[in-house]
């Protein structure tokens, strides 16, 4: 017996995808001789915006971040914002162009996360948290985790 393999579909169609933003390009270009307003992008550019954005999440060095969603829209709004970039001519690849825009759009969030983490620390250490964190004379779990995250954090800058 012959065991065949079913070949895995992507879950987005690189063909399908190109041919939609080359007519999205063709519409914004009419659109701008016309001295209309520029185009919406469609649905399906939208899903796979969506879609490359939500898998890319899942990869190993993207999936244990709180702010997993913010980085997802981050990424979709990059996209969208970058769209007329894409020139059909240069690349038949769009799949890739927006992976790396969804990518460094998720490294430019999770940057911006750590720096607000610093200053949120910055600011209670600053503000006495031994006062603040303090329960009925005693020290609360949170008091003993921010301690702990300062002064690791003070060992390594």
């Amino acid at each position: 017996m012959r065991r065949t393999t079913k070949k895995k579909e992507h879950y987005v169609n690189n063909a399908d995808f190109l041919a939609a933003i080359v007519k999205y390009k063709d519409k914004v270009e009419i659109a701008e001789k016309q001295g209309l307003p520029k185009p919406r992008v469609n649905n399906y550019i939208g899903g796979c915006f969506l879609k490359i954005a939500t898998h890319l999440s899942y990869r190993p060095n993207f999936i244990n971040y709180m702010y997993k969603d913010d980085m997802v829209c981050d990424g979709i709004e990059n996209c969208i914002q970058y769209i007329d970039n894409f020139d059909p001519a240069k690349s038949k690849n769009p799949f890739a162009y927006f992976t790396q825009i969804v990518y460094y759009a998720f490294l430019r969030r999770i940057a911006k996360e750590k720096r607000q983490m610093e200053i949120r620390d910055k600011i209670i250490e600053k503000s006495g948290y031994q006062e603040v964190m303090h329960v009925d004379g005693e020290q609360s779990s949170e008091y003993n985790a921010i301690k702990a995250r300062i002064e690791t954090s003070q060992r390594y800058n």
